[in-house]
């Protein structure tokens, strides 16, 4: 639940690592033909099928093909790429107007999450050679993203219902921090991103409506950073689901309970944390058992050496009898 304090310049092109067009991968027609078949009896998803439906994205992605997004994405979807909320309608329309140059990408380390039986998390890492253009404005691709999409089960399809990444970096390395990134505030943070760039005469597409379960999720997240603060094991213990994933702030993934508790207790080196708080909180209902809470954390003091600040994070609870648990979380530094 920390933040390292890294330039994050490329991930502009936010969207772009998890759907920029494919090398070396099976033919359209059998990527198609993959996701027809396991879509027509929504079974329970392999990482092949979700690495498939992702490749299919992709290629949908590289022609701007906003049909594809329409058919495959769930009118509940939604992301939160630097900081900014954004729903089905507002992601199509990013998409209609990308233009995309990519040499070269490829997926690998694929991983699977289950939520519940109708909610699954891919989690993989990307690594791309281009560039994409929005807006008149050409970013370079990250080299190395890591990248994770909810899937939710809908009628006898698959749907998305979330993506997110973050690039990969070495924690001995670090790049320097952002020119005028202050931990304490970010106001000027969506100033910056893709989506608000897409402003035109025509109003965006409104963000989705907070859930009405937004302010109970954002109390136990917000006690979840103050069990960071205090290494309570225990509250990890009673309030993380059985099966968890996480990626933290650097891009590495954590694939179970056990290694997320153990990171936020024992390995990670920590001082000067005597505050930490969460704001900007606003969940989506996905199903009447699962939500995305999308929130900003805030800690002070230093982890690993490096000052920690402010993450803009994507947190999956699901019901567990009458308790929300979190059942997977993405952090990515703000900016």
């Amino acid at each position: 639940m920390k933040k390292y304090a890294i330039s994050l310049t490329a991930f502009a092109a936010f969207l772009i690592a998890g759907c920029a067009p494919p090398a070396n991968t099976n033919t359209a027609a059998n990527t198609a033909n993959a996701n027809s078949n396991a879509n027509r009896s929504a079974a329970a998803p392999t990482v092949d099928f979700l690495m498939s439906m992702d490749k299919a994205a992709n290629e949908a992605f590289a022609k701007s093909d906003t049909k594809w997004f329409q058919d495959n994405l769930s009118s509940k979807f939604v992301m939160y790429p630097m900081g900014q909320r954004m729903g089905k309608d507002a992601v199509i329309r990013m998409i209609g107007s990308n233009k995309c140059d990519v040499k070269s990408m490829n997926f690998t380390e694929p991983a699977l999450t289950k939520v519940n039986d109708d909610t699954y998390v891919l989690t993989y890492k990307g690594t791309f050679d281009g560039s994409c253009t929005m807006d008149g404005r050409t970013e370079k691709l990250p080299p190395e993203v890591r990248a994770a999409t909810v899937v939710i089960r809908e009628g006898e399809k698959w749907m998305g219902a979330w993506h997110g990444e973050t690039p990969i970096i070495d924690p001995k390395n670090p790049p320097p921090p952002a020119p005028g990134n202050n931990p304490a505030s970010n106001t000027n943070a969506n100033t910056n991103s893709a989506a608000n760039s897409n402003a035109s005469n025509t109003a965006a597409p409104a963000a989705p409506a907070p859930s009405a379960n937004t302010d109970t999720l954002v109390k136990l997240h917000q006690a979840g950073w103050e069990a960071f603060k205090s290494r309570d094991a225990s509250f990890f213990n009673n309030n993380l689901a059985s099966s968890f994933g996480f990626i933290d702030p650097m891009g590495g993934f954590h694939a179970s309970k056990a290694d997320a508790i153990r990171l936020w207790t024992e390995t990670m080196k920590c001082e000067g944390i005597t505050s930490v708080n969460v704001s900007d909180g606003h969940a989506t209902a996905i199903s009447p058992t699962v939500e995305i809470l999308t929130i900003k954390g805030t800690a002070n003091g230093t982890c690993d050496g490096q000052k920690n600040g402010t993450l803009d994070s994507t947190a999956i609870y699901v019901k567990d009898g009458e308790a929300w648990k979190l059942a997977y979380m993405f952090e990515t530094p703000a900016v």
